[in-house]
């Protein structure tokens, strides 16, 4: 019996070697047969990938250099640099988070300091206002009459037109009502386009009408100073020359400095000193056709022709010097009063320039239109005219009075 169960126990083993055997080189062969599957695969798309990346002309590029970094055990999230700032893009959610500047490098060292740190630091309010958003913005290139040397944006162009009402006074006239305080009346419109080379440099282009002698001004403006980039005031050198009858007499050149200073978000301050050279009195051309020749206005001539007694002194031609000052409040977001005072400090009789001219008004601004109802002695809105008054245009020495006031209107829109 012995000797026949083991006779059985070697034949069982000698039954089961082959079976035992086989097992193991199948699985020995399953699994080379999974790793050459799996890594032809791999060494296939890696090979495609860097054969369509041949193909497109695709260079690699750091990270680093895109201000881009990436979380430590996260596969949906990754860090971006703007402005900077950081923020934390989850491209599952499509949510974006900033990130204080001292979590960055937690973030990026592990995905569990990310999450730590904006928990710590939720998702705020929108941005406080930053610096610029607390000083004040000018909504038109003039306060009425007296420029605000705002810096216009790159390659922005800017329709700048005026229209003013001389000839009717708008308080002390009967009918005010029936003509609209003289809207009714005759008006001098001007018209210019302002084009910004850089944000800093830009050109003027400005025409008024025959009635103040067809002027045409050329100017260039650059603003070297800016509240906006932490200087304390805002300022402009301007210099322009403008000559009559289409440019092509009469000329006057101008040197201006347009200094502005904001008194927080709600105000701003404007002083502008002028120097004109070879400038002429305001006398327009009131008694002929619109289309007849303007006068000459030589600096040697003795006097101006064709002028009442009353302003018998006055001459064709002096260099003057003046002073326009402003400000403009807002009385809400987007509405403002203003007014200014322009007086001729150096040679304003020789002009025949009695009384400062003035001005004042509301101004309503919307996004990149501004539209500004006012009242003023004023009708000239090119540099050399801007100091003079209806009481030379109209040579009445009193139209210029308080009693004098004239309604008008300046409209600016920024085209692109």
């Amino acid at each position: 019996m012995g000797q026949g169960l083991q006779k059985g126990e070697k034949a069982d083993m000698q039954y089961n070697r082959p079976s035992w055997l086989a097992s193991v080189i199948i699985g020995i062969g399953y699994f080379l047969a999974l790793g050459t599957a799996a890594f032809p695969q791999a060494s296939a798309a890696e090979h495609l990938r860097q054969s369509s990346s041949q193909q497109m002309g695709l260079t690699p590029v750091a990270a680093s250099d895109l201000g881009v970094s990436f979380v430590d055990g996260s596969t949906s999230e990754v860090i971006i640099q703007r402005n900077g700032k950081n923020y934390v893009v989850d491209l599952v959610s499509h949510e974006v988070r900033e990130v204080p500047a001292s979590n960055v490098a937690t973030a990026t060292s592990s995905s569990r300091a990310t999450s730590t740190a904006t928990a710590a630091d939720p998702p705020a309010d929108p941005d406080p206002p930053a610096k610029k958003d607390s000083l004040y913005k000018p909504g038109d290139d003039l306060v009425f009459n007296v420029p605000t040397g705002r810096r216009i944006d790159r390659h922005g162009l800017y329709l700048d037109f005026t229209h003013r009402f001389p000839f009717e006074p708008a308080f002390t006239s009967p009918g005010r009502g029936n003509t609209l305080l003289g809207l009714d009346d005759f008006a001098i419109p001007s018209f210019g386009l302002r084009y910004g080379v850089t944000s800093k440099l830009s050109v003027l282009a400005y025409r008024s009408p025959s009635v103040l002698n067809r002027p045409i001004e050329l100017m260039a403006a650059y603003n070297f100073l800016d509240e906006h980039d932490g200087n304390p005031l805002n300022a402009a050198i301007r210099f322009s020359v403008d000559g009559q009858n289409n440019f092509s007499k009469n000329f006057t050149e101008n040197l201006e400095l347009v200094v502005s200073r904001s008194l927080g978000r709600r105000a701003q301050l404007y002083a502008v000193p002028t120097y004109s050279y070879h400038n002429r009195p305001l006398f327009g051309n009131l008694n002929s056709t619109l289309t007849a020749a303007i006068p000459d206005q030589p600096c040697g001539a003795a006097s101006v022709p064709a002028l009442s007694p009353a302003f018998s002194s006055a001459r064709p031609c002096a260099n003057t010097f003046s002073l326009g000052m402003a400000a403009a409040v807002d009385i809400r977001p987007t509405v403002a009063l203003i007014t200014e005072v322009t007086p001729t400090l150096v040679n304003g009789r020789d002009l025949a320039i009695h009384r400062p001219e003035y001005g004042f008004g509301i101004q309503k601004k919307i996004w990149r239109h501004a539209f500004t109802l006012g009242f003023s002695n004023g009708p000239g809105s090119v540099v050399s005219q801007r100091a003079g008054t209806r009481a030379t245009l109209l040579q009445d020495p009193k139209a210029d009075k308080p009693s004098g006031l004239f309604i008008g209107f300046d409209l600016t829109r920024q085209v692109f």
